[in-house]
């Protein structure tokens, strides 16, 4: 089994040497690239096609949220996890309406660090606790009259599971059935929601009330 491939895009030079040692000192993990912006994000995304992102938002020249931008219009399968030293709102919401598949802040404990990306690499999406709260918070407040949704009871199911922070094998267990059946039902939410990622759907999810 090939290692879960990491690229991380970090302007601190410290931090980013920390988080390459870790990842590198996990087994089963590798770090095929390190970068201080994303000037050249299109490039490392096309030649290294990393399984996970390490993302800090704020980096100069071209930054994070824009480099998300550009990583999930030529490879959406590449899983993001956005890195931040502040929980400002609307840094959060535009990363995860971009298609971001976790955030957490930067003095999340490394062994957290390592756990979210196990998490979006079987289908969660980690989030530092404060953040997951005001996010909930915020689309809480956003929620719309639900409107006529094109989605079957099953996947309304599986979408309502994932809004609870199932992964897809909690999802195949509650509904014993295999994970290749989750992964077709959340390939369909995703066609009908018009979205690319979990955390997209979920944030739909809420904000539009669909379960």
């Amino acid at each position: 089994m090939k290692d879960v491939s990491v690229v991380i895009f970090e302007d601190n030079d410290d931090l980013r040497e920390s988080l390459r040692l870790l990842v590198n000192g996990s087994m089963g993990y590798s770090v095929k690239a390190t970068f201080h912006n994303c000037a050249k994000v299109r490039d490392a995304i096309q030649e290294h096609r990393p399984d996970v992102v390490l993302m800090d938002i704020d980096m100069p020249d071209v930054n994070g949220i824009q480099g998300l931008q550009t990583i999930k219009a030529i490879r959406p399968e590449t899983h993001v996890i956005m890195l931040t030293v502040f929980d400002q709102n609307d840094h959060i919401f535009e990363a995860i309406c971009n298609g971001a598949n976790g955030y957490l802040l930067k003095r999340t404990p490394p062994a957290e660090i390592m756990k979210a990306i196990d998490d979006v690499m079987t289908g969660g999406a980690p989030m530092t606790p404060v953040i997951a709260k005001k996010v909930l918070s915020f689309f809480a407040q956003q929620k719309t009259v639900r409107p006529n949704s094109e989605l079957t009871p099953k996947e309304t199911q599986v979408l309502k599971l994932l809004v609870d922070g199932f992964s897809y094998k909690m999802i195949a267990g509650e509904l014993e059935v295999s994970i290749d059946t989750i992964r077709t039902h959340i390939k369909n939410i995703y066609r009908k929601l018009q979205v690319n990622s979990m955390s997209e759907a979920v944030a739909k999810a809420i904000r539009q009330n669909l379960v």
